[in-house]
């Protein structure tokens, strides 16, 4: 199953994701120690997010016109320069918040087209019949260099200062670029299109809004993006510091994030297994239903050794999550429409992050921190009652049916 293209793939989203996991838990550590108000340092995720909301559309219009790898690689040594500039800046004693927004902005600028990419050239370096697997061992090795190594790198590097946090993962990105290029093949569609962007971006909307699933599924995760980065933008205020009601050190938040990957490569590497014997769309809403629960656990037992088993279990759910909504994806869009079906799809999904991080900042500061974890769990728990009657077993299947019928004239 796993040919070269896939394994240059693979050490480059792992260690892309190593640098992702220590800028993520660095930057946020780093914002805690300039400010303590919710709503700014909500703004870091916010800013890291607002991207897909502007951009999102365009990209995929961009991926579907241009080499899919090329434009990863461009991507990661983006965000490496972005960083090796942040990094300059704190060892100088120059970094203040609003450099750091800057700085979050620019590489979620980065990231869309990255990850845009990146699902739409997986079916030209594997089979579409076994996307499953192959997504499983790309979200675990993503899983586990986000939080099991990166976020626990993050604690033990802010002791070094916020250069040493900001200068290694721009040091991972540059080699991330350079394992892209060993990949080998043709990651760009057939037919490009000549016609404009807006036209491009056009058609991949209405395939979207045309496609019941599709469309549900979207704004399935446009519901919990929303819920969770409004819950995730103030967690660490409620976990980390004296101030805090946990009261856990910089390191024990990397250690927290260590626990939330141990759960998440394991629910990435038995996902497949789990669709096939109890259905995908089963599966789906099963763990998506339980993560929505767990997330009323750090406000219900507000101690170390609960939130850590919480992270896990919430790791492990949103893996298995992640792997069937993305392989389902990458099987009902046609090739030369992934990067904007894609895109649409992650405009919605994605887009409603920094919506949702601004959100939870702001209500966070008027209402309190429990507050925002209480409605981010409700909003989550109505959203998998409402999507279970669209997207049901039988409206999946006749899709992927479909799906084939449309793949058939390309393959004879």
């Amino acid at each position: 199953m796993i040919g070269p293209s896939f394994r240059w793939l693979w050490t480059a989203s792992g260690l892309s994701n190593i640098g992702d996991g220590i800028a993520v838990v660095g930057v946020s550590l780093i914002a805690v120690t300039l400010t303590r108000s919710p709503l700014l340092v909500s703004l870091i995720s916010a800013a890291a997010t607002l991207p897909w909301l502007l951009l999102a559309l365009h990209a995929g219009a961009i991926v579907d016109r241009h080499d899919r790898r090329r434009i990863m690689v461009v991507a990661s040594w983006s965000r490496a320069g972005v960083l090796a500039v942040l990094a300059a800046t704190a060892w100088l004693g120059a970094l203040s918040l609003p450099v750091l927004l800057a700085g979050a902005l620019l590489i979620g600028v980065a990231e869309v087209f990255s990850d845009t990419s990146a699902q739409s050239v997986l079916p030209m370096a594997v089979p579409r019949d076994r996307l499953d697997g192959a997504n499983g061992r790309l979200i675990a090795v993503q899983t586990l260099g986000n939080n099991f190594l990166g976020g626990p790198l993050a604690g033990v590097l802010i002791a070094l200062g916020s250069a040493a946090v900001l200068g290694t993962p721009a040091l991972l990105y540059a080699m991330a670029g350079l394992a892209l290029l060993g990949m080998r093949g043709r990651f760009r569609v057939e037919t490009p299109s000549t016609r404009s962007l807006r036209a491009d971006i056009t058609e991949g909307l209405r395939y979207l809004c045309g496609h019941r699933v599709l469309r549900s599924l979207a704004a399935f995760s446009g519901v919990l993006n929303f819920a969770n980065a409004a819950y995730f933008a103030v967690f660490v205020l409620w976990v980390v510091g004296e101030e805090s009601r946990v009261g856990l050190p910089p390191g024990g938040y990397g250690i927290l994030m260590a626990a939330l990957a141990a759960g998440a490569v394991t629910g990435s590497l038995v996902a497949g297994r789990l669709a096939r014997c109890a259905g995908q769309v089963r599966t789906l809403l099963t763990a998506d239903l339980v993560n929505s629960l767990l997330l009323l656990v750090p406000v219900l037992i507000p101690t170390p050794v609960a939130i850590g088993v919480t992270a896990a279990l919430l790791g492990a759910t949103n893996a298995v999550s992640n792997v069937i909504l993305v392989s389902l994806r990458q099987r009902l869009i046609p090739e030369d429409l992934l990067g904007r079906v894609n895109s649409g799809y992650r405009l919605i999904g994605m887009g409603a992050s920094p919506l949702g991080a601004a959100a939870g900042g702001v209500l966070g500061s008027y209402a309190g921190l429990p507050t925002v974890f209480c409605a981010a769990a409700a909003l989550c728990v109505i959203a998998v009652a409402l999507v279970s009657r669209p997207v049901s077993t039988r409206s999946v299947a006749a899709a992927e049916a479909e799906s084939q019928r449309d793949l058939t004239p390309h393959l004879v």
